[in-house]
């Protein structure tokens, strides 16, 4: 297969090589033996011409008939058509025609040429004859006076088929020759080409590791020192190799099974080594970095001056390290000086560990506990100053006391409902992180139907109509209370800030894999800026109006929460003064 595959690549090489050669010398030779051709009859016809000078002179005035019988003889015996031309173009003679039918010739090239003084020379075709003929004229002059002109020709045919005939041997012989070089170059090639497939398998061996392999050494001057040069090079690359592995698995060994980053700096700030966690945090190679600076790593300025305090320092030093790479990132580093068998400084050994994630729950259970404590507080604080009311005798007076009442009634049932939806909010999030919500086929039509009619009565108090739109026979695999409950809180956010007589419109749509469901309010939107915020958790755009309709802060966390749960999205659009469109967009399987 090697040598096949050799051949296929050199063999044709050496064919092109070979049919240009031929081809461009057959090419040559064809063209040059057309050109000598043509030039040697071309001297014929001129040698006829003078030949015909010289028989005719004295001759022109004597009777035309006369002339015109020694031209047809002169033609008839040197096989060419011979013209007797006077100056004035009319045609006293000639070998194949009558010359009275003939028109005058005085216009024909070779003739114009002549009376100009010029070479005689035409290669045109012949309306007299109706065939291509080569011509040539001479001057004839008797005492220094033009007297007439001697045309010869000869058709150009003749000259073709001969050329032709002398093309196809050519050709013939240009074959032969290629298919016998063919032949004795394959010969040559498979004798000459055997020293080089073995060290082409020599080499496919070392590329395989097998480096204990030695090439056969040939009789070949060039080729043996080749193999013997390939064979000094498997030698040294097996040392090196063998030398790089253990170094790597020492190193692997010590490194490998940490969590944390560890960077080995020199005294250039110039990376010595790096192992996986460290190239993971900074999202590069660990066997890519070796000889770059720092700063090609990272351009984290904290970074580079904790090393420059370790360095600079002389002592071990601790700190905590924010950084940007693929985001912000928090790390604990730990640096330390390295030093020689001298104890000589030779660079600094930093220790990072990623404390982002713990970081960031510390963010979000701090965001969490502190919304969570101010929505909880607004309804308490209002609870105890009302019942405190009620103690100071406000119970005596029944109107108020009712009014009271209805008060505590209400951020009572404020407090349960946030509750509540904390509470749901960690069964959606337990459940999607066990894998423990169960889904089924469902007729998701169906299920918004359900979701509207829960509306229904609201959207009625406030004279707003829910259109709907369905995709036919839509149905998909999710679980039923979990997506009802989405487009419930939609539907619900809907209704509540739209205003009265106005639209909300309720549209199923299928596409390929997924399907969507959107909900589109004509309230007064939301501006541009807030819209990436709107989902999180107590997050609210007008947190006293938001209040003041009844609304907890969490129904759109859930509804993406629902969303992730099937492994989607929702999506908001909106146009402040035009209205919001929310899209729940999930899979179908």
């Amino acid at each position: 297969m090697i040598e096949k595959r050799l051949i296929q690549h050199l063999y044709p090489t050496y064919l092109l090589i070979m049919v240009l050669a031929l081809g461009a010398f057959g090419w040559y030779a064809m063209a040059s033996l057309k050109d000598f051709l043509f030039a040697r009859t071309a001297s014929e016809l001129a040698a006829r011409a003078g030949f015909t000078e010289v028989l005719m002179q004295g001759r022109w005035s004597e009777d035309p008939a006369e002339v015109d019988r020694i031209c047809k003889r002169l033609g008839k015996r040197t096989n060419t058509r011979i013209t007797l031309i006077l100056p004035d173009g009319v045609v006293l003679g000639d070998s194949d025609e009558d010359p009275r039918k003939m028109e005058n010739h005085a216009r024909r090239p070779e003739v114009q040429a002549v009376l100009h003084g010029e070479v005689g020379r035409s290669l045109r075709f012949s309306r007299t004859l109706q065939k291509k003929m080569m011509y040539r004229a001479e001057a004839v002059r008797e005492e220094g006076r033009l007297v007439g002109v001697v045309r010869t020709a000869i058709p150009v045919t003749t000259l073709e088929y001969l050329v032709a005939s002398v093309k196809y041997r050519i050709f013939v012989g240009i074959i032969l020759i290629g298919l016998l070089s063919a032949g004795v170059g394959l010969i040559i090639y498979r004798r000459l080409s055997r020293p080089l497939i073995e060290m082409r398998e020599g080499a496919e061996q070392f590329a395989r590791g097998e480096l204990d392999y030695r090439l056969p050494i040939p009789d070949s001057g060039h080729l043996g020192s080749l193999a013997v040069a390939l064979n000094r090079m498997a030698g040294q690359l097996k040392e090196r190799i063998d030398t790089i592995v253990r170094q790597r698995n020492e190193q692997e060994a010590l490194l490998s099974g940490m969590m944390e980053g560890v960077i080995a700096i020199d005294m250039e700030r110039r990376i010595l080594s790096m192992n996986r966690a460290a190239a993971a945090l900074f999202g590069v190679h660990a066997g890519e970095v070796r000889g770059k600076r720092l700063a090609e790593i990272s351009r984290a300025i904290d970074l580079q001056e904790f090393v420059e305090k370790v360095i600079v320092g002389g002592e071990t030093v601790e700190e905590e390290l924010a950084i940007f790479a693929g985001g912000e990132q928090y790390l604990q580093a730990h640096g330390t000086l390295l030093k020689d068998s001298e104890f000589r400084r030779i660079g600094a050994l930093v220790v990072l560990n990623d404390i982002t994630r713990i970081k960031r729950l510390e963010k979000v259970r701090r965001d969490f506990f502190d919304n969570v404590s101010h929505e909880l507080r607004t309804p308490l604080t209002s609870i105890t100053g009302y019942v405190e009311t009620l103690r100071d005798g406000a119970m005596d007076r029944p109107k108020d006391a009712a009014r009271f009442l209805e008060v505590i009634h209400r951020q009572s049932n404020r407090l349960l409902a946030i509750i509540e939806d904390l509470l749901a909010l960690s069964r959606i999030e337990q459940g999607t992180e066990r894998g423990s919500i169960e889904f089924e086929e469902t007729d998701i039509n169906a299920l918004v139907e359900r979701a509207i009619q829960l509306l229904e009565k609201m959207a009625g108090e406030k004279k707003i109509t829910i259109d709907q739109s369905f995709e036919p026979d839509l149905s998909a695999r999710v679980n039923g209370r979990l997506l009802e409950q989405a487009v419930q809180n939609l539907l619900n956010n809907a209704v509540k800030f739209s205003s009265e007589g106005k639209t909300v419109r309720v549209t199923t749509v299928k596409e390929e894999e997924r399907f969507l469901i959107r909900v589109t309010d004509e309230g007064p939107g939301i501006p541009r800026e807030y819209l990436p915020r709107l989902f999180e958790r107590f997050y609210r755009i007008d947190r006293d109006r938001n209040r003041e309709m009844g609304g907890t802060g969490l129904g759109l966390a859930i509804v993406k929460h629902i969303a992730q749960a099937h492994r989607g999205v929702v999506t908001v659009e909106s146009t402040p003064g035009r209205g919001s469109t929310f899209t729940i967009c999930l899979p179908l399987a």
